[in-house]
């Protein structure tokens, strides 16, 4: 993550969910919908808000949450015995409605069949499941005067583009570029007028590397004249590359361009 200081939640709390259901709503995307008391206790801020996702692991009957908000819920985390600990991911707010949270999932199998915990998880979802989660805020924090907006992102970044795209003012102009494992996966959502939203997808491509196609597009993306503000997002390398290339190549000042590597390609999470 670049150095960048993030829109704090207002009053977060770690809370549990139930899943209250379970799509997928393209080849690679599966969309599950949370619910329960727990709810009550979120404050949506549309944009990129993002969230601590607690999963338990194999054999769990029950999950063990943290009862820190602050920095210290991981000291509390990582106090837990091993076998007690759940996983946790970071997730971005699709949409939230009274009562119901909805989370896209990118899910995948490698060669063997196997997924990671958060792919088996949505892929698995049942009614009544339980799931814990805190608020973390938006990452999405334009800090100064600018003309218009610039949003680079792979399949896991699309949540975040879809909650700023949606967010942001009618009479926002800029360019948004996403990437996608397949042109199916395309969501439909609220976008102003004056914002180009791109698609490029690998479409199968075995040895596409994701990010690689959303940073090629954008060199050869002509981009408006003005002052910018850009936010990339999704796996490292799209983020670091385009970051680069804007500042040293583009010379937009880096005061106006914030970066988030949610992932690494061809590392698993912890």
């Amino acid at each position: 993550m670049s150095n960048f200081k993030i829109r704090k939640p207002v009053d977060p709390h770690v809370v549990m969910l139930d899943v209250a259901g379970s799509e997928r709503i393209s080849p690679n995307v599966v969309r599950v919908t949370f619910g329960g008391e727990g709810l009550e206790k979120f404050t949506p801020l549309g944009y990129d808000q993002w969230f601590r996702l607690f999963l338990a692991r194999p054999g769990q009957d029950t999950l063990k949450l943290p009862t820190r908000t602050s920095g210290l819920w991981y000291a509390q985390y990582l106090a837990t015995a091993k076998p007690k600990r759940p996983f946790v991911r970071n997730y971005t707010v699709r949409a939230h409605r009274p009562g119901e949270l909805d989370v896209d999932f990118v899910v995948h199998t490698d060669a063997t069949g196997h997924s990671g915990p958060a792919s088996t998880f949505a892929l698995n979802a049942t009614p009544g499941q339980q799931a814990g989660l805190l608020d973390q805020g938006c990452g999405y924090n334009p800090r100064a005067e600018h003309e218009w907006t610039l949003l680079v992102a792979d399949e896991t970044g699309l949540p975040a583009v879809a909650g700023i795209c949606e967010s942001l003012p009618e009479d926002a102009r800029g360019i948004a570029i996403v990437e996608l494992p397949s042109i199916e996966d395309k969501q439909d959502f609220r976008t102003p007028p004056g914002i180009d939203l791109i698609w490029v997808a690998r479409n199968g491509d075995a040895h596409g590397v994701p990010g690689e196609l959303a940073l090629e597009t954008l060199r050869a993306t002509e981009l408006p004249s003005g002052t910018v503000y850009a936010y990339l997002v999704g796996e490292s390398a799209l983020a670091t590359g385009a970051r680069r290339y804007l500042v040293g190549e583009r010379r937009i000042p880096k005061q106006n361009v914030d970066f988030i590597g949610y992932w690494r390609h061809g590392h698993a999470a912890m």
